[in-house]
C-alpha cells in the first residue's frame, strides 16, 4: 500500500500547531501558577492531575476507537483543546483549575503525553508501508520537537507584552492561554479536511488486544517505568528547578528549551538511520543510556553553563527512542489491534508519569539540589536494561531476514 502523503501532511500540520502550543504552555504553566500565588507543591499537583486526565481520556479513546472514525475523535479532542485554553485563562482558583487540568488537554511535558498521539499514530500506521513506517514517525517526531522548540522560545512573549503594553504578568500569561485555544480551533479546521475513508478503524478492530496482548502489556509496564522517571523531570518541573536554583528569567528558560528542542528534533533524523544497522530496540537502548547518565550528573554541576551543557547533550540523545519506540509497537501488532496497542502503551505512561510531578514538587520544596533528576536518571537506566532483555527475541517485520 503506497503512503497517503496528503493525509500525512495534514497530520503533520496539526502536530506542528499543537507542538507549538505545548512548547510554550509547558514552560509557562508553572510560572502562571506561581503568578496566581501557588507554590511548588501546588504546581506539582496540577501537573500530576493533567497527566492523570490525559491518561483517562486516552484510555477511553483507545478502547472505544472502533465505535467512531479516528477523524471524529480527533475533532472532539481539538474542540476540547480550545475549551481548555479559554478555561485556564478565565479561572484563577486552585480547585477549578485542578478540575480543568484533569478534563482538559494541557500538557506539562511539552508534547510527550497527549490524547491526540495514539489516534494519530494509528492513522499514520494505516497510511504507510512497513518500510516507510520508522521514517514517517521520525518526521512526525521531528516536526513536533522542532516546532515545540519554537514554542519554547515564544515563552518569552509575555515579557514583551508586559514591556510594550504595560500590562501585568498575570494578564500577559492569560493571553497565552487564549492563544492556546485559538490554536485548538486551527487544529479543528485541519481535522475537518481529513478524508473520512482514510481514517476509519479496520473492520476487524474491536478496541481489544488478542494475539499481541502479552507483549503489549509487557511493553506497557516497561514504558510506565520510563514515564514515571520522566514525570520527575517534566519540562514544567525542570523550569521550576532552574528558576529556583539559578533564578532564570522566562525568556532565558525559553531559549534553553528552544535549543534543547532543536537538538531533539535533529536527533530524530539520526534515529532513522541507526535502526537500519542495529535494529529498533538497540537504537532505543544504546542512545537512551548515556542520556540518563548526563541527567544524573546535572545537579552536580557548579554553574548554570555546565548544567545547561549537559541538559543539551541529554536532549540530543534522549529522544531518539521516541520514533523507534512508536514504530516498534506499531510493527509487532496486527493492524486491527494498533489503536488499542497505542492506547494501552500510552495510558499507563500517562498514569505513571502523573505521580512524578507531585513527588518532584515535594522534593524541590525541601531542597534545590536536584534530587528528582538523579532519581529519574537511575530509573531510566533500569528501564533500558529491562527493555533490552524483554525485546531481545521479538523483531519487527523489516528486521526479519
Amino acid at each position: 500500500m503506497p503512503a497517503d502523503r496528503s493525509l500525512i501532511r495534514r497530520i503533520l500540520w496539526s502536530r506542528g500547531l499543537r507542538a507549538f502550543a505545548d512548547g510554550y504552555v509547558s514552560l509557562l504553566l508553572p510560572i502562571y501558577l506561581i503568578a496566581l500565588g501557588f507554590g511548588a507543591l501546588e504546581v506539582g499537583i496540577i501537573a500530576t492531575v493533567t497527566l492523570l486526565g490525559s491518561g483517562v481520556l486516552t484510555l477511553v479513546v483507545g478502547l472505544q476507537s472502533h465505535r467512531f472514525q479516528y477523524r471524529t475523535w480527533l475533532l472532539m479532542a481539538a474542540v476540547l483543546m480550545s475549551a481548555t485554553g479559554l478555561s485556564f485563562a478565565a479561572v484563577s482558583d486552585f480547585w477549578p483549575l485542578l478540575a480543568i487540568a484533569f478534563l482538559g488537554t494541557l500538557n506539562p511535558s511539552g508534547g510527550g503525553v497527549s490524547i491526540f498521539l495514539p489516534l494519530e499514530h494509528a492513522v499514520i500506521s494505516h497510511a504507510v508501508e512497513d518500510s516507510e513506517r520508522t521514517a514517517t514517525f521520525a518526521r512526525y517526531s521531528l516536526v513536533g520537537s522542532l516546532v515545540a522548540a519554537l514554542g519554547a522560545l515564544f515563552a518569552g512573549f509575555p515579557d514583551l507584552l508586559t514591556a510594550k503594553f504595560a500590562i501585568d504578568m498575570k494578564s500577559a500569561l492569560q493571553v497565552m492561554f487564549v492563544l492556546y485555544a485559538v490554536i485548538g480551533v486551527a487544529a479543528t479546521v485541519i481535522y475537518t479536511t481529513l478524508p473520512r475513508d482514510s481514517v476509519t478503524a479496520p473492520a476487524q478492530a474491536s478496541g481489544t488486544l488478542r494475539t499481541s496482548k502479552k507483549m503489549v502489556y509487557k511493553l506497557a509496564a516497561l514504558f510506565s517505568l520510563d514515564a514515571f522517571a520522566g514525570g520527575l523531570i517534566l519540562d514544567s518541573m525542570l523550569v521550576l528547578w532552574l528558576f529556583d536554583k539559578f533564578r532564570l528569567s522566562t525568556a532565558a528558560a525559553g531559549s534553553i528549551f528552544f535549543w534543547a528542542g532543536v537538538l531533539s528534533a535533529f536527533s530524530y533524523l539520526v534515529a532513522v538511520r541507526i535502526p537500519r544497522r542495529i535494529g529498533l530496540v538497540n537504537t532505543m537502548v544504546y542512545t537512551h543510556l548515556p542520556s540518563s547518565v548526563f541527567l544524573i550528573l546535572i545537579p552536580f554541576m557548579p554553574t548554570l553553563g555546565w548544567a545547561v551543557a549537559l541538559l543539551l547533550a541529554r536532549s540530543f540523545l534522549s529522544q531518539m527512542d521516541v520514533p523507534t519506540r512508536t514504530s516498534y509497537v506499531m510493527a509487532i501488532v496486527p493492524p486491527e489491534e494498533r489503536p488499542a496497542a497505542a492506547s494501552v502503551t500510552s495510558v499507563p505512561r500517562s498514569f505513571a508519569s502523573a505521580a512524578g510531578p507531585v513527588i518532584a514538587g515535594s522534593l524541590l520544596s525541601a531542597s534545590s539540589f536536584g534530587w528528582p533528576l538523579i532519581a529519574a536518571g537511575t530509573l531510566k537506566i533500569t528501564y533500558d536494561l529491562m527493555l533490552l532483555y524483554t525485546c531481545r527475541n521479538v523483531r519487527p517485520p523489516e528486521e526479519v531476514k
